[in-house]
């Protein structure tokens, strides 16, 4: 019986699904984060601990066909390093977004919006998929859990300066965050999915001046994403990601009906692409 392995890697966790060629799942796994851009070294042993519990003892790693959808594998080189020291009997790597566009839409056209520990935006039309963003947290993934928590703690300490109104939510930060010079140290050496920790008081204080302030940027960022994706078009449009729902929520009133429930999640994107495979 051929056995396929899918996994879903991102800045926050990874996950991974056995199944077999008729898509039964039959084992799944999870352990920590899986970017192989910020931490390929941990990334490679969180995706063989969650491949290792979701195997069990129903197959060795090397009677699998596994897709792994990994962050940082749209960027030349990571994936093709990572590939050559798996222990899979074949292992195919694509960007996290690619398994998330066939979770949420199957074959489908449409826009998918995925904001977690990074963000990323694609479209699908006639099988053809074309991606913005995701580029990481140094020049890029805007409106994700990480930016949202780097900017929330730029403000924190813009206030402390009083170059802004201090805000009931920037002196909490400050106050348990031990102060200007704490935080700094703290971010000095912060990964994307600690910043991102920060990410839901934003939303949890969302009538603050300055979560509204940060939050808004956020959205506009978003809209602009998609709507330069859907390109005048009607197509729809789906949200991922931990902080999918909330900006889905936030932005409904722009996209009303065209915003559509996601058909499955990424992990059923890589278990999806991995029965394609030839010989499954």
């Amino acid at each position: 019986m051929r056995l396929v392995l899918g996994v879903d890697g991102g800045g926050t966790g990874c996950r991974a699904a056995l199944a077999d060629a008729r898509g039964r799942v039959l084992g799944r796994g999870q352990a920590g984060p899986a970017n192989i851009v910020t931490d390929p070294d941990g990334a490679r042993a969180n995706i063989l601990a969650a491949a290792a519990e979701a195997l069990g003892t129903r197959a060795a790693p090397g009677e699998v066909h596994a897709v792994l959808g990994l962050a940082g594998a749209n960027l030349p080189g990571y994936g093709a390093r990572l590939a050559s020291a798996l222990p899979f009997a074949t292992a195919r790597i694509e960007s996290d977004v690619v398994i998330a566009l066939k979770g949420a839409l199957g074959g489908a056209d449409g826009v998918l919006a995925t904001i977690g520990t990074g963000s990323v935006f694609a479209v699908q039309r006639q099988g053809a998929v074309r991606t913005v963003g995701g580029w990481g947290l140094v020049l890029g993934d805007e409106a994700s859990g990480a930016w949202l928590g780097r900017a929330l703690l730029a403000a924190a300490l813009h206030a402390g300066d009083g170059l802004r109104p201090m805000t009931p939510l920037l002196r909490a930060v400050l106050t348990e965050g031990g102060g200007a010079a704490a935080l700094v140290d703290f971010a000095r050496t912060a990964a994307p999915v600690a910043l991102a920790a920060q990410a839901p008081r934003l939303l949890q204080a969302a009538d603050d001046p300055a979560a509204a302030e940060i939050l808004a940027r956020a959205d506009d960022w978003i809209a602009r994403s998609i709507d330069l994706l859907r390109d005048g078009s009607d197509v729809p449009v789906t949200f991922l990601g931990g902080l999918g729902a909330a900006f889905a929520e936030r932005l409904a009133p722009r996209y009303g009906r065209a915003l559509r429930p996601p058909l499955g999640t990424a992990l059923d994107g890589a278990l999806w692409l991995a029965r394609q495979e030839p010989g499954t």
